[in-house]
């Protein structure tokens, strides 16, 4: 597969395949009689997998870090485990802080959708006795003195 249909089916752009293969997350692409990159299919399997630990929030040190013991082989299954099980905590830990801070904000937007109700409520109650609506001022006027030009 070449790199324009490799990255049509991945999602990535080119340039991010060819920096993604030139910092070593992605192996060397074998070259066609051209010299054009030609990867193989099971490359969409690993760049997937590269996609859900970046939107999980790893650094690409430490991608860079998993990638490379995986490129050596079965001895290195203990430490890539540990390495994924220590992310996992951190993706854990990042939803619930996200978890809390929603539901400030759906505490929030209870408060002020109560209130909004409420100021709807008072602004269209009608007039005892009446279908006219009771537009009231919120805020009462107080008497003007005698002698001043108050309004």
């Amino acid at each position: 597969m070449k790199i324009g249909q490799l990255a049509k089916s991945s999602g990535l752009s080119a340039h991010t395949l060819r920096y993604y293969e030139r910092i070593g997350l992605l192996p060397f692409a074998d070259r066609d009689a051209s010299g054009q990159r030609d990867y193989d299919e099971t490359i969409l399997i690993w760049i997937e997998f590269l996609g859900r630990l970046k939107n999980t929030g790893m650094p690409i040190r430490t991608m860079l870090a998993y990638a490379n013991m995986r490129n050596n082989g079965p001895a290195t299954e203990k430490a890539r485990h540990d390495l994924l099980v220590a992310h996992r905590t951190h993706v854990q830990a990042t939803i619930e802080n996200l978890q809390a801070n929603l539901l400030v904000l759906d505490t929030k937007i209870a408060g002020y959708a109560a209130t909004l109700q409420r100021t709807q409520d008072n602004d269209t109650s009608a007039q005892p006795g009446t279908d006219k609506p009771d537009y009231r001022n919120p805020v009462p006027t107080r008497p003007t003195r005698p002698g001043t030009n108050r309004r």
